[in-house]
Parts: C-alpha cells; sequence; structure tokens
C-alpha cells in the first residue's frame, strides 16, 4: 500500500513515516533486485539520482528534498511494516518520548562506541554501577584502610601462612 493509506491505518500523517523513514524507524526498504546485485537497499541510505527511465518524473515539486532520488519510486508499505510502525509507535506512547529520541535508543543498541560513551556518562553521573573491576578496586583500597595498610604495603600472602610463621608452637 502507499504511504497515504498506511499513514491513515496507523493514525498518523504520511509526513510523520516519511520523517520516521529518514530517522531510520522503518524496515529496510526491498527494490528489484539490479544487475548490480543490490536487493536490499536501507531506507535512510538509498542511492541518489537514478530514477528507471520509463519513471522518472523531472519535474517533481520533490526535486531537492530528502527524496529527491527516487523520483518515481514511492515506498509500499507491507503488513510487516505497519507492525513495526505500530510497535514503534506504541514504544513512544508508553515512554513519552520522541521518534528521534527512540531512534538514538535503537543507535544505542547497535552502534558499539556510542553505547560504550553513553554508558561511561551513565556510570559518571550515577545512573548505574560502575564496572566490576572498579568496585572491585574500591573494596580492595577499603579492606586495606580497615587493616592500616598503606597503598604501598602488602598485607600478608595467607592468613594460614602467617600465623604457622608467627607463632613458635606451629614450627615443625
Amino acid at each position: 500500500m502507499r504511504i497515504t493509506e498506511a499513514a491513515q491505518r496507523l493514525d498518523t500523517s504520511p509526513r510523520m513515516l516519511r520523517y520516521r523513514d529518514l530517522l531510520g524507524l522503518l524496515p529496510p526498504v526491498r527494490e528489484p533486485t539490479a544487475a548490480s546485485g543490490r536487493g536490499l537497499i536501507p531506507a535512510a541510505g538509498r542511492p541518489a539520482g537514478r530514477a528507471s527511465a520509463g519513471r522518472a518524473s523531472a519535474g517533481r515539486a520533490s526535486a531537492g528534498r530528502a527524496g529527491a532520488g527516487r523520483a518515481g519510486r514511492h515506498r509500499q508499505f507491507g503488513e510487516d511494516d505497519l507492525v513495526a510502525v505500530s510497535l514503534a509507535l506504541e514504544i513512544e506512547q508508553r515512554y513519552d518520548i520522541s521518534p528521534a529520541a527512540l531512534a538514538f535508543g535503537l543507535r544505542v543498541l547497535t552502534e558499539p562506541g556510542v553505547r560504550a560513551e553513553v554508558a561511561e556518562l551513565a556510570r559518571r553521573i550515577g545512573r548505574i554501577r560502575p564496572l566490576p573491576a572498579r568496585a572491585l578496586e574500591f573494596e580492595k583500597e577499603r579492606a586495606l584502610r580497615l587493616l592500616n595498610l598503606g597503598p604501598g604495603r602488602t598485607p600478608p600472602t595467607r592468613a594460614g601462612e602467617s600465623r604457622r610463621s608467627a607463632h613458635p608452637s606451629t614450627r615443625p
């Protein structure tokens, strides 16, 4: 189905569906396999400027906008697309977030670099606990303070070994 019908079924506007498409919140568009071997092209990363000769519309008002390279090729929505958009709409309403916030959440989930930076920010502002290694170092420093040992001094290796060497009655 075309974007207008999909928007009506989802109780939104075609403009919002296009916006979601640009944000990457719609499933990738399946286009006919070309001679170049590309069959699945992501919605936000479609190549520009290659409209087929029979369907090209040179004088369209959409020239110069985000989808200018696909003049004549309009996205068709299937049932799976509608279910995905509907789920995104439900998430946005349930958590009171914008489509851009949801798109960034997806980016955090899929891009390890972004995920690491957001996690570091969350640790620094106290929203998530520190990494286990850092927590272990903190506990180690705390234990040394309780034993009145400075950071340069080392504690006895094992409790059993230090007792045997300290008491003459335990010597062989």
